[in-house]
């Protein structure tokens, strides 16, 4: 367990949206998991760190941290970081809103195989 600052006694009732998982957009691809310890590993132990390595979750990875006090920090400090000229996208995962956008990109690609096979256009001619 990690210390806490005085500021975290005080308040530590913490909004629903706070969790240890963090998902982080907008990473350098070329980043690595040793930098990814390095950065995120100074505000609290980490439990584990994945890095997308596909064409769809290049540039992002997930976070979990051992204490949610730590998570916290981490997005306070880290949300519009700079690293390799890009600033980071750091956000607590929302398993429910981010379930909700795959259903619907899943939903898009099969309306569209739909219209493919029956021939039907959306654009206006």
């Amino acid at each position: 367990m990690s210390p806490r600052t005085a500021k975290d006694r005080k308040n530590p009732r913490l909004p629903p949206e706070v969790t240890r998982l963090l998902y982080v957009r907008n990473l350098p691809f070329s980043i690595t998991s040793e930098d990814m310890y390095d950065l995120f590993g100074r505000y609290g132990a980490i439990r584990q760190i994945r890095i997308g390595c596909d064409k769809g979750t290049k540039g992002t990875a997930f976070v979990v941290y051992e204490d949610i006090y730590d998570a916290k920090r981490a997005v306070d400090h880290l949300s519009g970081f700079n690293v390799a000229n890009r600033y980071l996208i750091v956000q607590y995962y929302q398993h429910a809103k981010m379930s909700k956008k795959l259903d619907l990109k899943k939903e898009e690609e099969e309306i569209t195989k739909l219209q493919e096979k029956y021939g039907v256009s959306t654009k206006d001619k």
